[in-house]
């Protein structure tokens, strides 16, 4: 892709980066703006049900039903003006397959870039559908992002921070490295 595709790309991601934005706000203003994340709860969700899954965390429960939550996480300071939308639980959650499953929300990015790409890949055109479209991906953005209770549930996995350490500095010094096995 070259500049200018990338470039079209990123306006085409545009308005619903600022919708995001919006429903941000709102959300944390009153519940009702939920209905509006529904979508991206859902997504967040299904991708961490999918992964465990796919890496034998077999999950067992999800919901995507928000419920408030008495006492912030974590038992810090707060009144208790905390919601949870959706969980998923596992029933072996393991080292091997922790940091995959709570991380697997990352994974609900690549939708509104497939999706800008799609109707951006013959150049920037923005008709009616695309409003549309930019509704449904603004929960995306918002919902990509894993929450603190999965950051601490990928700590599990720590055993493979050394490997994708070492995998990414191979990644970026693969010639050098070539050069000096080679001789």
């Amino acid at each position: 892709m070259n500049l200018a595709g990338s470039l079209d790309l990123l306006l085409y991601l545009l308005p619903s980066a600022a919708l995001a934005l919006l429903l941000w706000i709102g959300s944390g203003a009153h519940p009702f703006f939920f209905v509006f994340t529904a979508a991206g709860t859902l997504c967040h969700e299904l991708a961490h049900f999918s992964v465990g899954l796919l890496t034998n965390a077999e999950p067992i429960g999800l919901s995507v039903i928000p419920k408030r939550i008495k006492k912030p996480r974590g038992g810090g300071p707060g009144k208790g003006h905390n919601w949870e939308l959706g969980s998923v639980t596992f029933a072996n959650l393991r080292w091997y397959n922790a940091a995959p499953s709570a991380l697997a929300p990352l994974l609900v990015l690549v939708l509104p870039f497939a999706v800008a790409w799609w109707r951006t890949r013959h150049g920037l055109v923005f008709e009616p559908v695309d409003l549309a479209l930019a509704f449904l991906l603004a929960p995306q953005f918002l919902s990509f992002w894993p929450s603190p209770v999965d950051w601490r549930l990928a700590a599990r996995s720590w055993p493979w921070i050394p490997v994708l350490l070492l995998a990414g500095f191979a990644a970026v010094f693969r010639d050098e490295l070539l050069q000096l096995v080679k001789g």
